[in-house]
């Protein structure tokens, strides 16, 4: 079987997911074809030989409705001929994309392909695809839940309180993500990965000057008195500061086999080395990460203490918390670049940012393994294993 290896990765600075964040000006489209037509500029490939472009996107209605990668790599003036399909993993939708186009392309279907996630958060709200009154689960999963399943942030919050994660522990771990991201910026270490658009150059959400003490001003972000009553262990310790905001930007990787890089003269930045995706308990819904960490370290034949760097999705900090209580990972090697509480969370484009990040902190360090974890809604998750090259 063939070797499946990154030489480019390139992603957008995450503007806010509101009406006046950085890039709320820019269609999604647009987010997605820029980060395309940087990722072919600095690879030098030609557009043409590529064989599919495979992209994430959550909220798949409006302006991100219609296949958006394919409009896309139109926009970014890319041969009529090349491919693409838009797939939907929820928050691991992108990351879904790198496992497809690696296992393409270690199949022998792609010589070389693209894996991308877009997800403008401002034009294109959370939920916008399920209308008011509409039922997206069906009537079996109402019989096989008929308590009811809850939203992403009562998750985030049974999360908590069956770890026993402390609001003053979970406020402490997005301090530390700022603060990572800010040190990040200062001394340069995202110039490689990032493609500055329309005079946006940085990540909006990033806070150098957060605090345990500021934090600990916030507001429970989902007290409910309803959940409240169905769940009395609860101490409402979620905040909007030790959850991610809502983002907008893009990201996008180019994979191929060792052998058409060595063709092409490109230089390899790492080797997908293994993959994994699980199911897990929708109503936690956020803790698919322990086994997907388990099941990928097992593939890999490798153990916990062989990864040099870990880049686990910040969705919330119980969430990142709690693996790391079960796993034992060093959180001195998780995310050490900051996370999604700083750097932002724009859904779809979240799994290759993550990759794009990874990948040149690697190369960096002069790190050799990396391992990468994204919680998903209805209790799923993504791993993969990178290996520097």
């Amino acid at each position: 079987m063939r070797e499946a290896v990154v030489v480019e990765a390139v992603r957008t600075p995450m503007g806010k997911g509101r009406p006046n964040g950085a890039l709320a000006h820019v269609h999604p489209v647009e987010l997605l074809a820029h980060t395309l037509r940087t990722l072919v500029e600095r690879s030098g490939v030609d557009p043409a030989l590529i064989d599919d472009v495979i992209g994430g996107t959550v909220d798949q209605v409006g302006e991100q409705a219609m296949n958006t990668t394919r409009y896309a790599l139109l926009s970014a003036g890319f041969p009529e001929s090349v491919p693409a399909t838009t797939v939907d993993r929820q928050c691991g939708s992108s990351q879904q994309a790198v496992h497809f186009a690696a296992q393409g392309v270690m199949a022998g279907a792609y010589d070389l392909v693209v894996a991308c996630g877009v997800e403008s958060m401002s034009r294109v709200p959370m939920w916008s695809n399920v209308p008011v009154g509409a039922d997206p689960f069906g009537p079996g999963v109402a019989a096989r839940y008929p308590d009811g399943l809850v939203p992403q942030g009562i998750s985030a919050e049974l999360i908590a309180a069956k770890w026993s994660l402390s609001r003053e522990r979970m406020d402490a771990f997005a301090v530390s993500s700022h603060r990572k991201a800010a040190a990040a910026w200062e001394s340069g270490r995202f110039d490689a990965e990032i493609a500055p658009l329309d005079g946006v150059s940085l990540d909006e959400c990033v806070r150098p000057a957060s605090s345990v003490e500021v934090l600990a001003g916030l507001r429970p972000a989902y007290h409910d008195p309803a959940f409240a009553e169905r769940f009395p262990q609860i101490e409402w310790n979620v905040t909007a500061g030790n959850a991610s905001p809502v983002n907008d930007g893009a990201s996008a990787v180019l994979i191929t086999s060792a052998e058409t890089a060595a063709r092409l003269g490109l230089r390899p930045l790492a080797r997908l080395h293994s993959f994994a995706v699980t199911g897990s308990d929708p109503l936690l819904m956020l803790t698919g990460v322990i086994p997907a960490t388990e099941k990928v370290l097992r593939r890999a034949s490798l153990s916990l203490e062989d990864i040099d760097l870990f880049e686990v999705n910040e969705a919330f900090a119980s969430v990142v918390l709690a693996w790391q209580q079960e796993t034992g990972a060093d959180l001195g090697k998780v995310n050490v670049h900051g996370g999604a509480i700083a750097l932002g969370h724009p859904l779809g484009a979240s799994g290759t940012r993550l990759t794009t990040t990874l990948v040149h902190a690697l190369r960096e360090r002069g790190a050799r393994y990396g391992l990468q974890t994204m919680c998903e809604a209805g209790g799923l998750a993504n791993a993969m294993i990178l290996e520097a090259v």
